[in-house]
């Protein structure tokens, strides 16, 4: 019988050392926008930071998906994470923008160069009947980074200063180094089709239609998502909530620790419909909610109702991502949902930025809530086409 054991000793240090590097980018992302809008009182520039650290490792990963197959993993991953640690120090007691954006867009081609090296080590050590839930955890570690990060950047912010958060990332970023030295390498190889000799393109390495469906819907979701990373402390203050609202990212990480363990078996057992439904309803509420908001008991629930779509739609449209294609264009199915992940919030950050400036708060997340409402749709109709077609040829 195959080996099904999912928590070996290698899948555990690549689990452990992703949940570090994302606690350490998210801080940043965070971090910055309130950093930049607080000294240049622009809320489209503080965008800016966001934009050009997530473009930057767009435009990497469609490489990293054809370089895999021919570098050593490990060892990019430890110079990578050095470089990085290079470019927080440098960060330090920093206000320029035209220092601090350049120094943005390195860790951003590090954060996609390194990204799609964890997830491909991660993916390619799950047991194939185990991968929605091995997939759920891996995705836990990188949500729960996601969550915790601006939750400790903003309290830093607040009770300290920008220079102690810089601070903190670097000792993060030194762990992530540790950890990574533990992790062990993984070697790709690629086996071309029957009767293929030609050398494999660019583009087949960056692209996969089979992937595009659920990718292009996690995309719209961390659409929305940019709203909360970036502009939640924005809301607080519109709202006169003061400083509590850090703790919708607390909420989101207590969330997600409770659920994803069994998201990821219900993805296993009866497939994605089963959790994006609900997820989007979640999500939509969630956003509703917080456009109404001026109280502490609405903004929790918010952050309850948010919680669980956050916690089951990445880790369940990267599954599904992953599934449609062969083992070796996991990488590339692993790539495209970062990237898309990633374009969602670069695209959020400027384009939700521009409403805030031009309206509220409340009124950006009220838009937010319509993107979700248009992933469902397209969800829908996918599943209905689908339906059509084979009762069209059954019959």
């Amino acid at each position: 019988m195959k080996e099904t054991k999912l928590w070996t000793v290698p899948f555990t240090m690549i689990v452990l050392t992703t949940f570090i590097f994302f606690i350490c980018v998210q801080m940043l992302t965070a971090g910055f926008p309130v950093y930049i809008a607080g000294i240049q009182h622009d809320t489209a520039k503080a965008g800016i930071m966001t934009t050009a650290f997530m473009i930057a490792a767009i435009i990497t990963r469609p490489f990293m998906g054809a370089l895999l197959h021919k570098m050593n993993m490990k060892r990019t991953l430890l110079i990578v994470f050095a470089v990085m640690t290079v470019t927080l120090v440098l960060s330090y007691n920093q206000s320029a923008l035209l220092i601090l954006i350049p120094l943005r867009i390195i860790q951003g081609i590090g954060f996609g160069i390194n990204t799609t090296i964890l997830a491909t080590m991660a993916t390619n050590r799950i047991p194939g009947n185990r991968l929605g839930e091995g997939i759920g955890y891996f995705g836990m570690a990188t949500s729960l980074g996601t969550t915790l990060g601006p939750m400790v950047a903003l309290s830093l912010l607040h009770s300290f200063s920008f220079n102690i958060m810089i601070i903190s990332s670097v000792i993060l970023m030194a762990l992530s180094f540790v950890f990574a030295i533990t992790v062990k390498n993984l070697k790709l190889s690629y086996t071309p089709p029957k009767g293929t000799e030609k050398k494999p393109s660019l583009l087949h390495y960056a692209f996969d239609s089979r992937a595009l469906l659920p990718v292009f819907l996690v995309m719209l979701f961390y659409f929305g998502f940019a709203g909360i990373i970036n502009f939640i402390d924005g809301l607080g203050k519109e709202a006169s909530l003061g400083s509590h609202v850090s703790l919708f990212f607390l909420i989101n990480a207590v969330i997600m620790v409770v659920i994803r363990p069994f998201t990821g078996r219900i993805y296993d057992r009866f497939g994605h419909k089963y959790l994006v439904y609900p997820g989007a309803l979640c999500g939509i509420i969630g956003l509703v909610l917080l456009s109404n908001t001026y109280s502490m008991p609405m903004f929790i629930l918010a952050a309850i109702l948010y919680g669980v779509a956050y916690g089951i739609m990445q880790p369940t449209f990267q599954a599904w991502a992953v599934s449609r294609v062969e083992v070796d264009k996991r990488p590339t199915a692993n790539a495209m949902t970062l990237s898309f992940m990633d374009l969602g919030v670069a695209l959020g950050s400027l384009v939700l930025g521009s409403i805030v400036s031009h309206t509220t708060f409340h009124m950006m997340y009220a838009y937010s809530s319509l993107l979700v409402v248009a992933l469902l749709i397209l969800y829908f109709f996918r599943k209905t086409t689908a339906q059509t077609q084979k009762y069209t040829v059954e019959q």
